[in-house]
């Protein structure tokens, strides 16, 4: 696949997993200075990872969300939070994501997750 077949296939993908405003956002916000960076992503994270026929979107969006939970990524959490619901995740699994990060990556990282986790849910009517 050349660049601008990865490119189409990564906004595609981009587009379904974090929805049409999210996406038109970034784009209307990219410039000359973060131009190379959203062709990056778009083509290497959304045109090939998270294209590969490997795991389901479901099973990536809980990699995703364990390594921001990790990293203390709030916004970036707070985003794929929403692409986890839009990828079939419930509330009570993400629940359960937060609970088993706690375990491995630490007591304040997860109740920093479930602080953002909950205002999520709540902004997106799915508050538990």
């Amino acid at each position: 696949m050349d660049d601008t077949a990865r490119a189409a296939q990564g906004m595609t993908v981009r587009r379904e997993v974090l929805g049409d405003a999210h996406v038109d956002r970034a784009v209307a916000a990219t410039t000359p200075f973060t131009a190379d960076f959203q062709s990056f992503i778009t083509r290497c994270a959304w045109g090939e990872v998270w294209s590969r026929p490997g795991l389901s979107r479901a099973e990536r969006s809980m990699i995703t969300l364990t390594a921001l939970v990790v990293l203390r990524q709030d916004e970036e959490l707070a985003m794929h939070l929403r692409a986890a619901l839009r990828n079939g995740l419930s509330p009570e699994q993400i629940a359960e994501l937060l609970l088993h990060v706690a375990v491995y990556a630490g007591v304040p990282a997860a109740n920093r997750a479930f602080a953002v986790a909950a205002r999520v849910l709540a902004e997106e009517g799915q508050a538990g």
